[in-house]
């Protein structure tokens, strides 16, 4: 049997399907498993991708690097298959929906608050699997300025580590780009938008931005947290967290 022969295009989509949750499982990159399987990765994200089916060359040398099995046995291939129609475009990732049902969930988003004082403006964030676009989605709810509530999908690259929440409207972008989630659910990154002044004039701003897992037994409060508000000094210091560690960098001339 030539090394070269390629799998069928179901076993190759299983195939992919158990390399994004091995990938997940361990926080690998694909560049890692690229290296570790003595493999360009520009033929692991193809075959990934389904744009070539993976050939038995390729699936021993990852089965050595992984240390385990890839194949399975036609009736198990056959269910996998059938999960892998929940498969985000690869403008988004190609992310799986069993590869990332980790970060489904609701949670507590603070940002500063754009007025002149010292503020904190938190609202709720809910992160879902949407069926229509096969992706995650996510939508905000809770806001004061509910005119500005947003609301779009969820793009997951193995290659930066980082998850980004992208708004498109009309070609008008609004970018959330925050890391993977800690040991405690927490998500911190950056916010850039646009902020409204006077009139209908809108400013380009970037702001740090945290997001926490919203626990049933404990309680959150929504709106603009003042000096004085009970949640003010735990909401700053989640805050001061994304800069001080630093999740994100804010760079000046």
């Amino acid at each position: 049997m030539s090394s070269e022969r390629q799998v069928s295009n179901d076993d190759s989509l299983s195939i992919a399907m158990k390399l994004r949750e091995e990938i997940a499982r361990r926080r690998i990159t694909r560049q890692q498993l690229a290296d570790d399987a003595l493999i360009s990765l520009s033929t692991l994200e193809k075959a990934m991708s389904g744009r070539r089916p993976f050939t038995i060359a390729t699936i021993v040398r990852l089965e050595e690097a992984l240390g385990l099995s890839l194949r399975d046995k036609p009736e198990s291939a056959r269910a996998v298959v059938e999960t892998m129609t929940s498969l985000a475009p690869e403008h988004l990732g190609s992310y799986a929906r069993p590869a990332v049902t980790w970060i489904e969930g609701s949670y507590l988003t603070l940002r500063p608050s754009f007025g002149s004082d010292p503020a904190v403006y938190a609202y709720r964030t809910e992160i879902s699997w949407d069926g229509d676009t096969s992706s995650l989605g996510f939508r905000e709810a809770e806001r004061m300025d509910a005119a500005f509530t947003q609301w779009g999908q969820v793009s997951i690259p193995h290659q930066s580590g980082h998850i980004y929440l992208v708004t498109n409207r009309h070609g008008q972008f609004r970018l959330i780009v925050v890391s993977r989630p800690l040991i405690n659910g927490e998500m911190h990154g950056i916010l850039t938008t646009l902020q409204a002044g006077r009139g209908a004039q809108l400013t380009p701003v970037s702001t740090p931005i945290a997001l926490i897992p919203i626990e049933k037994s404990k309680k959150v409060h929504f709106g603009r947290i003042t000096e004085g508000h009970p949640a003010f000094t735990n909401y700053r210091s989640a805050l001061r967290r994304t800069v001080d560690e630093p999740f994100a960098l804010f760079l000046a001339p």
